[in-house]
This record gives structure tokens, sequence and C-alpha cells, in this order.
């Protein structure tokens, strides 16, 4: 039976990345995602805000990117797994651990620095994504004529 391990976060980052270079020259970056939800308490009618800060770790060229580009504030868009870990604090106590490995990363708002509105490309959304784990397929072949569908008369000039 397949399995699906799959995040998606949309927030805004709580501090710069943090990053660094593994001994094998593998760059990692860290962040912390803020994701807020709200609702109404039953008793009072007030409304209650409940924030949620995710830790988020990139790898690679994406951890370069993140190191570049992202900045405390900033909304950003996050699609990963989750990995659970343990440690031992200072005081040798055993802690649990959640971090999202991102695979994918989009940067929401509006760029800054990049000459104002007259660019034509102001609040674009950018994306990275992680790099294939396997090389690309080859392109498909074209698969031979397949016997008649029955849609052959239809008519192409359909509005949509």
């Amino acid at each position: 039976m397949a399995s699906v391990n799959k995040v998606i976060l949309l927030g805004n980052c709580g501090r710069d990345p943090e990053i660094r270079y593994l001994p094998s020259g593998q760059a990692v970056a860290n962040v912390s995602v803020a994701t807020s939800s709200r609702r109404k308490d039953k008793n009072t009618g007030e409304s209650i805000e409940d924030t949620q800060w995710h830790r988020v770790t990139f790898y690679d060229r994406l951890a370069e990117i993140a190191g570049e580009y992202v900045k405390k504030g900033q909304p950003i868009y996050v699609e990963g797994r989750l990995k659970y870990g343990k440690y031992t604090d200072k005081d040798g106590v055993e802690k649990n651990t959640v971090d999202i490995i991102a695979t994918e990363m989009q940067l929401l708002g509006k760029r800054e620095g990049m000459g104002g509105p007259s660019d034509g490309d102001e609040g674009a959304p950018r994306r990275a994504a992680a790099p294939a784990a396997r090389p690309a397929a080859p392109a498909p072949r074209q698969a031979p004529a397949k016997a008649s569908s029955g849609f052959e008369d239809m008519n192409d000039d359909i509005p949509f």
C-alpha cells in the first residue's frame, strides 16, 4: 500500500533563515513559519487567533535560495514532508521535535528593491523547487493512432 507524508504551509517567516554548510558541502537553511487561524469564543463571542510555529528545513539549492531571498515577516508557501526526531537537552531531558523538510517553496508578496510597480512583476509569486531525486524521464514517444473514439465529427470551435 502506498503512503503519503506531505505538508503544505502558507504563513509568515518568523525569522531570517540560518544557513550553514555540512562537511559534505551541502547547504542547509532553517526558518520558522507562523500559521494562524481564527475562531470565535463560544462564551464571549470574542475572536481568538491561534498561531502555530513550524520549523522548516531547506537543503541544497533550495537552502541557498531561501538564504538569499527569504526575510523575516515575508509571506511564504512551503511544501514538504514531516520528520520526527528526539534529542536530549542540557538537563538530560529527552525532547521530541517535528520538522518540515521542504521540497518546494514559493515566495509571496511584493519583491523588495526591484524598482517599484513599473516592473510589471510586482507581487508576482516566485517558485523554487528542490532538484529532482532521479534524472528526468525521456520525452514520451508519440503513441500510435488509436481506434476511432467516435468524437472525430465533433465541432472543434468550442469557446473554452
